[in-house]
């Protein structure tokens, strides 16, 4: 029988607690880098434990106004099975019911935002072009999905996951990335290398025309990357040199 842990008016487990701080975190995390859209764009992560349930932002709220206790905890069809009394944007329950119902655990972790600089790229023809370091690092890595309009509609999450592939980050052409992983840390190392390989790109195809990388750089430097990579538990040691930080300026992201 799961532990249960009091958590100011409701109870949930200790692992559901931990993905809520979590996750309450990474809202926090996001606003501090520039990456909310006002009150839209997601991130969720599933419930441990639990089949196709996952928590994702109470609409309406900033970045810097979630908390671990009003997270809203709803499962793949749309209902609500916790006790915030938000409701949820229809355009992030949409996408995000679909990958984490159909992808499972390499789905535990996403998020979709709406930076400039990775809105720009995914609004080039060419998309993520191997010009800068962190862009090496994605390359032969992403699936490239176009734009139908606002995401409400749960027809297009089959071809979601089919443009997606076996890959973990789906730019969506003319709108924004999807960035999951099996962790919450890994999405956000994984979210942070992509925001600079988009900022790096738009800065330097301002310049005129780019010094394009060859592929067999490019595998070279992903072959060592990933030897570096494991050493820093995909994202752990980032993930949490951020919360510190955000924890400095304001820690209410915890209750």
């Amino acid at each position: 029988m799961a532990t249960q842990m009091k958590t100011r008016d409701f109870e949930c487990s200790d692992a559901e607690w931990q993905a809520r701080q979590d996750l309450a975190a990474c809202y926090r995390i996001f606003d501090h880098l520039g990456w909310g859209e006002s009150i839209y764009n997601h991130i969720s992560v599933a419930v441990p434990g639990e089949e196709n349930v996952f928590l994702i932002n109470p609409f309406g709220l900033l970045y810097d106004e979630v908390t671990a206790s009003n997270l809203v905890k709803i499962d793949v069809e749309g209902n609500n099975v916790g006790p915030s009394q938000y409701m949820v944007n229809k355009a992030g329950f949409t996408q995000h019911a679909y990958f984490h119902e159909k992808l499972g655990t390499r789905a535990n972790a996403i998020c979709h935002v709406h930076t400039t600089a990775t809105m720009a790229v995914c609004s080039h023809k060419d998309g993520l072009v191997p010009t800068n370091f962190y862009a090496c690092n994605f390359q032969g890595q992403i699936g490239y999905h176009d734009f139908e309009g606002v995401t409400v509609r749960s027809e297009e999450g089959e071809r979601l996951v089919q443009n997606l592939g076996d890959h973990s980050i789906l730019m969506l052409r003319n709108h924004g990335p999807v960035v999951m992983d099996k962790t919450i840390q890994g999405m956000f190392v994984k979210m942070w290398a992509l925001q600079r390989a988009c900022e790096i790109q738009v800065a330097t195809l301002s310049q005129g025309e780019a010094n394009v990388i060859s592929q067999e750089v490019v595998d070279v430097h992903q072959r060592d990357l990933s030897v570096m990579q494991s050493q820093g538990g995909a994202g752990v040691f980032d993930f949490e040199a951020w919360k510190r930080r955000v924890s400095k300026i304001d820690d209410s992201w915890k209750s």
